[in-house]
This record gives structure tokens, C-alpha cells and sequence, in this order.
């Protein structure tokens, strides 16, 4: 029988992000496999959603956040850590997991702590994973100061690594703030890599009709290229480098003088209000496009422009980059972070992340029409092996050997199963 697996995030939005695609992606290949697997997010409201027979996402209720990025809800300390029947508590009780995954850093990785002190006596002992899907130092370093990465090293090392039984990173790049210089607790952290939906984004998306009108919205004559972005506007996404190479550009790159280079920006987020300002004194070459509605809409997005910038040389994996390849569109990206887990110079144009060396590379996207479709193509077979199926695949084989490997003994207090949770959520 499949043990049963509880997942809590606070990295979750309603409408988009990376952590929702991947546990989107989990619960769909748990349900497939019969696995019973659940996942609390923060929302506006207490409701149950039933997505089949084994999966199911509780959201809570919780405050916007006051902080960083207020599209976003935080389920806060309080909700677990008192002795009273909160609506965490009450999830967890009832549901009776065999191994909880967390994947939070400051708030909810204290929940981690309540279990092993065995503060929640009935909810047994289930196997603590910490997943690790961004760094702590770098968002500190985003958006306090550089100077809290020794104190960020510190927490990561002394304190949260020792509220786990085990701990899973999205990439190498991310699970270095895990361990030391000797690689100290390395047998307890594993490195799995994220995924992508095949089947939802390629080149069929390609349309004249929806290519013209991007050209006509981008302000371009039919010979433009058309530059890319897709993702939140915040400040640990390094947009402001988007802003550098599109100067750089237009230096030596303005029409009559080569390619006509117009950048689409897709996405929302506490830079929005800034990055408008600088579209606006960039001679319309910079167009927002707002956030997009829904996944079909990228993945049109993606098939009818021309290259995908991707900004961020702190980025923990990378989902939209896999998403570009698999459009095969090409690539620019910088040469460090998480994305070096799976791009290469043979997949995609890696630059140092300064505004003229990723206008080289965008130049170099274009100067040489059989090189870029030898990566392109090789872009689009680095996406095929991640592949959601399998990856979903890697983190079940995983929570299984980890349980396994660490029995910590059952749950032992049974409680009665809701009735009808998708209408009356049992809090």
C-alpha cells in the first residue's frame, strides 16, 4: 500500500508560480498512481478541494502577506505552534500521514519542530522532509542586504537542516546553503530536479495571426525580434537586467542599424510600477503584457517570439527556461545558478548576467541560423527528459525509499474520516 504523503507551502499563488506547477504536476501523477497525497496552501478562505479519490488540496485561510509580495498569503506561526484545535493541527491529526514534506524556510519549517518535540502527540511521528525550492541567502541578500548571508548560512546549517529527517533540493546550486565545507549531513539531502509539461508547450502553438499581432502590440515592422519574458516581477528575479541589455541594444542594435529588438514582458509583481517607468523611457522597445490568463496562453506566447530571456543568475531551477525549451525557443540565460542543472553552450546562450553580455548573446541567437537550430533542437531533448511523469516519478521513489529507510514508527491515534470535504471543510 502507498503511504500517504502531506505537503505544506506558503510558496503558493492561485493563478501562477513555479512551486504551484510542481505540486500541481505531483498531485496529478499521485492521483494516476493511487497515492494518497494532500497539499495545504494559503488562501483566501477555508475550502477542501477534492481533485480525485486519493488527492486532495486543503487551503486555509491566511493574511496577505506584509511584506515582499502581497499577491501572496502566509499561513503564520501561530496556527500550530499553541496547544488549541487550529485548522493546521486538525489536517494533520485527521489525516494521519506517514512522511510531511514542508517547503518553507521561515515560518512553516517551524512546524517541522512542533512534530519531532511530539508537541502534537496525535498526529504520531511522520517522517519530516524539508524541501528546498529557492535560497535563503539569496533572498535574503535581494531584498535586506548582502551582509545577512553569514546569518542566513547559520539558520540554514544549525538550525533548519536539524528540524528534518531528510531534505530534498530542486538542484545542487540550492542544496550547497545545506551543507559545508566537508558536506557535512550530504547523505541526507537529495538532489531531484524539477519538471515540465510536455504535452502543453511546443511549436504547433505557432500562429501568423497571433504573430502579427504581437509584432503590431510590440510596435515592430514584420522583421523585429521578438524578446521574451515570462515570470513574477520581483526583486530576487533580477529584472533589472532586462532593462540593461535592452539598453545595450538599442545602442548598436536599433532599426536601421540591424535587428529591430522589442522585449515582451509577461507577469505581475511588486517591480510591475518600476519597470512600467523604464518601458516608457525605452522608446517603446519594452511592452508589458500584463499577467497572462492561463497556461495555454504562454505556451502560445512562447511559440511566436523569438528568444526567451531569462535574468536571474540566482535562480533556484528554473521551470519557465524548460518551458522556452520545450517551445524551442532559444534560451539566453546566465552561466551560474540553478539553471546549470540542465543548460549547456550546446542548449542555449549563456551569458555573465550584465545587460552587454546578455545583448551579445541575444546577437548571437541570430547570427547564425543553422548553429541556433542545432541548439534548439537540443534545447527541445534536455526538456523531453523532464518530462513531469518521470519526475513525479523520482520524488514517489523517493518519499518511499526515505520511509523506508527511516521508519519512525507509526501513527497510532485514528480518527474518523470528513464527511463531504469538498463542500464542508471539517474545521
Amino acid at each position: 500500500m502507498a503511504i500517504k504523503t502531506l505537503h505544506f507551502t506558503n510558496y503558493y499563488h492561485s493563478r501562477s508560480g513555479g512551486i504551484r506547477t510542481m505540486y500541481h504536476a505531483l498531485l496529478q501523477a499521485a492521483e494516476r498512481e493511487r497515492r494518497p497525497m494532500r497539499l495545504v496552501v494559503p488562501a483566501e478562505a477555508d475550502r477542501v478541494e477534492l481533485l480525485g479519490e486519493f488527492t486532495r488540496i486543503y487551503h486555509v485561510a491566511a493574511p496577505r502577506s506584509p511584506f515582499f509580495d502581497s499577491q501572496y498569503r502566509l499561513i503564520l506561526p501561530h496556527r500550530f505552534l499553541f496547544p488549541f484545535p487550529t485548522t493546521i493541527r486538525k489536517i494533520i491529526e485527521r489525516e494521519q500521514p506517514d512522511l510531511i514534506e514542508i517547503c518553507d524556510k521561515v515560518i512553516l519549517s517551524w512546524l517541522a519542530g512542533v512534530i519531532r518535540k511530539h508537541w502534537m502527540p496525535r498526529a504520531g511521528r511522520p517522517l519530516l522532509v524539508g524541501l528546498s525550492c529557492e535560497r535563503l541567502d539569496d533572498n535574503l541578500a535581494a531584498y535586506v542586504s548582502p551582509r545577512w548571508r553569514d546569518a542566513s548560512s547559520f539558520f540554514m546549517r544549525q538550525i533548519y537542516r536539524q528540524l528534518f529527517d531528510r531534505h530534498i533540493a530542486v538542484s545542487s546550486y540550492v542544496a550547497e546553503e545545506l551543507l559545508d565545507d566537508a558536506e557535512t549531513a550530504k547523505d541526507r539531502v537529495t538532489v531531484l530536479p524539477m519538471g515540465v509539461e510536455v504535452d502543453a508547450f511546443g511549436p504547433q502553438h505557432r500562429n501568423e495571426r497571433l504573430r502579427r499581432y504581437l509584432l503590431k502590440k510590440s510596435g515592430g515592422g514584420d522583421s523585429a525580434r521578438l524578446l521574451l519574458y515570462a515570470g513574477r516581477l520581483s526583486q530576487e528575479k533580477n529584472i533589472g537586467l532586462l532593462v540593461e541589455m535592452m539598453r545595450s541594444l538599442g545602442a548598436t542594435g536599433g532599426e536601421g542599424a540591424g535587428h529591430d529588438y522589442r522585449l515582451l514582458i509577461a507577469g505581475r509583481g511588486p517591480l510591475e510600477s518600476w519597470l512600467k517607468e523604464a518601458a516608457r523611457n525605452s522608446d517603446g522597445r519594452i511592452v508589458m503584457l500584463g499577467h497572462l490568463s492561463n497556461r495555454k496562453a504562454l505556451a502560445q506566447l512562447l511559440a511566436n517570439t523569438d528568444a526567451f530571456i531569462h535574468p536571474n543568475p540566482r535562480e533556484p531551477f528554473g521551470i519557465a527556461p524548460l518551458e522556452a525549451m520545450c517551445s524551442e525557443l532559444p534560451l539566453v540565460a546566465p552561466s551560474q545558478g540553478g539553471v546549470m542543472a540542465y543548460c549547456t553552450s550546446q542548449n542555449s546562450w549563456l551569458a555573465e548576467p550584465d545587460g552587454a553580455s546578455f545583448a551579445a548573446a541575444v546577437r548571437a541567437v541570430f547570427e547564425d541560423p543553422v548553429a541556433r537550430s542545432t541548439r534548439v533542437q537540443e534545447a527541445h531533448r534536455t526538456a523531453l527528459a523532464h518530462v513531469w511523469d518521470k519526475i513525479a516519478g523520482q520524488f514517489f521513489d523517493t518519499y518511499d525509499r526515505f520511509h523506508e529507510d527511516h521508519q519512525v514508527g507509526p501513527c497510532v491515534h485514528e480518527v474518523d474520516d470528513w464527511e463531504h470535504p469538498e463542500r464542508t471543510p471539517a474545521w
